[in-house]
């Protein structure tokens, strides 16, 4: 039986957890943390450790006025990989705007979780405006890869579902590759940088590394600009309120 706990944060914020160890648990674990799929989905990925403070203040506008308002609109719940940097962050404050409910999918071995020790000196902090998470085996960065394409397939059920990439580095790479094979719709942006600009010029017909062409061929992965946070809401919305 899935058994769920609470996390607690500073500020009095505050999430449910559950540890999963296999992908059948999925279905159970997401019920039990009250999200009961089919329930429109959106993922995003990309930029944590290489996203600094520069690329933050110039792309929060796409979550605070982009992708916010859109996932209360359409009810829709946010997956990501749940720690505090980079765009996890970002959507964390879109959250609190906003009030969707976030999924945080993270590996044990990668976290610190409030109140625990952590389980090595390089270990994440949690996003503390997430409202769930997930949380996977492993020890590895990029070890919560398939978990998040999986939950958000689960989750998603017959519903919609999406996945943004910002910015972003090789971890990408696996992120949109298991979207394609999900069959879920990838929205690339473009002009936020590293990976989001490598399939955007693969998008454009330009040289581009061989994998994100590759995807690119798929016809379901296409680009907005980074500067235009309403043509990303728009596109959003067109897919999640369908």
């Amino acid at each position: 039986m899935t058994s769920v706990f609470r996390l607690e944060f500073a500020n009095r914020r505050g999430a449910l957890a559950v540890h999963v160890l296999d992908t059948h648990e999925l279905p159970s674990a997401l019920g039990a943390l009250g999200l009961h799929p089919p329930r429109p989905s959106l993922v995003v990925v990309g930029g944590a450790g290489g996203f600094d403070e520069a690329d933050m203040n110039r792309l929060r506008a796409l979550f605070m006025s982009g992708i916010g308002p859109v996932m209360s609109k359409c009810g829709a719940v946010g997956v990501d990989g749940g720690t505090f940097a980079g765009v996890m962050q970002l959507f964390g404050e879109a959250r609190e705007a906003a009030g969707f409910p976030l999924l945080g999918v993270v590996a044990a071995g990668t976290v610190r979780l409030p109140g625990d020790p952590a389980p090595r000196q390089e270990a994440a902090a949690l996003e503390p405006r997430h409202t769930h998470f997930v949380i996977v085996p492993g020890d590895q960065w990029g070890a919560e890869s398939p978990w998040i394409a999986q939950t958000a397939t689960v989750l998603a059920g017959s519903a919609p579902a999406i996945t943004v990439l910002i910015n972003g580095g090789e971890i990408a790479y696996s992120d949109i590759e298991r979207s394609v094979q999900a069959g879920r719709g990838v929205v690339v942006v473009a002009g936020s940088g590293r990976t989001a600009d490598v399939f955007a010029s693969a998008l454009a017909g330009d040289p581009a590394d061989e994998r994100a062409v590759a995807l690119a061929r798929s016809g379901l992965v296409r680009s907005v600009p980074a500067d235009e946070p309403a043509v990303l809401a728009d596109l959003l919305e067109a897919v999640l309120d369908d």
